[in-house]
């Protein structure tokens, strides 16, 4: 459900290194970042900011404000079977994007929370989240890539791609649907993967919504968390902690 304001927020998050890529490309031990950021991976890192189950959050647009560059690193990886491996994982590297995203209320949670729908409230805690940084740990991708978090004006500055016309990215995973935020009959109760068809003109890619995917997969059924007694309610365990 859409909020009566936009609840827009635009930060800036920076970082040395990033390695944003999907889960099919992480099965064999090599890793290989996308050049921009994917979807989930913007919203992964707006939800360490902040979030709770009450609402959604959406990323608008993406500005690519460096150039983008890679790194290939040899990294030993632990073996499950034991003892370490060799694998080559390529990194982007001097990372800096500016975001624009909004949040809405999640229809899969309004039967027991929507007594928290308040927009005021939850916008001006995620403004004042960016100012501080953010309430948890911020990473570009993996953990291995710290990233940073600072309010910005979406647009100000210059970029790397200002004067770059339009550049697209062929087939691009766009994030995962989880069953809590499922939006029709086709997601409800499932895991669903996305993609779509990035194209970014003059430095910025505007994000489609999820719905809106022309390659969606349903990958396999899943219940949503339901929260209540004997769970926990929703509201008091994410409140703010001043």
């Amino acid at each position: 459900m859409k909020t009566v304001h936009p609840n827009i927020v635009e930060f800036e998050v920076s970082g040395d290194y990033a390695l944003f890529s999907d889960p099919i490309m992480r099965v064999g031990g090599e890793k290989c970042s996308y050049q921009v950021p994917t979807y989930e991976a913007l919203k992964g890192i707006l939800s360490s900011v902040y979030w709770k189950p009450t609402f959604i959050w959406y990323i608008d647009k993406v500005r690519v404000m460096n150039q983008i560059q890679t790194e290939v690193k040899g990294i030993r990886p632990i073996k499950y079977s034991g003892g370490n491996d060799l694998s080559y994982y390529m990194y982007l590297k001097n990372c800096r994007y500016q975001v624009r995203a909004l949040f809405e209320w999640n229809d899969n949670r309004k039967a027991d929370l929507e007594k928290d729908w308040n927009e005021n409230k939850h916008h001006n805690i995620a403004r004042r989240m960016i100012e501080r940084g953010g309430r948890r740990d911020i990473f570009l991708g993996t953990r291995e890539c710290q990233g940073y978090v600072e309010p910005c004006s979406f647009g100000e500055g210059d970029g790397a791609y200002d004067s770059v016309e339009e550049l697209g990215f062929g087939l691009m995973l766009h994030g995962i649907t989880y069953a809590d935020e499922a939006y029709d009959e086709a997601t409800k109760d499932k895991m669903t993967v996305r993609f779509w068809y990035p194209v970014m003109k003059r430095g910025v890619i505007d994000f489609i919504r999820p719905e809106e995917c022309p390659v969606q997969k349903t990958v396999r059924e899943m219940e949503m968390k339901h929260f209540g007694e004997g769970n926990f309610s929703g509201l008091s365990e994410f409140e703010e902690v001043r």
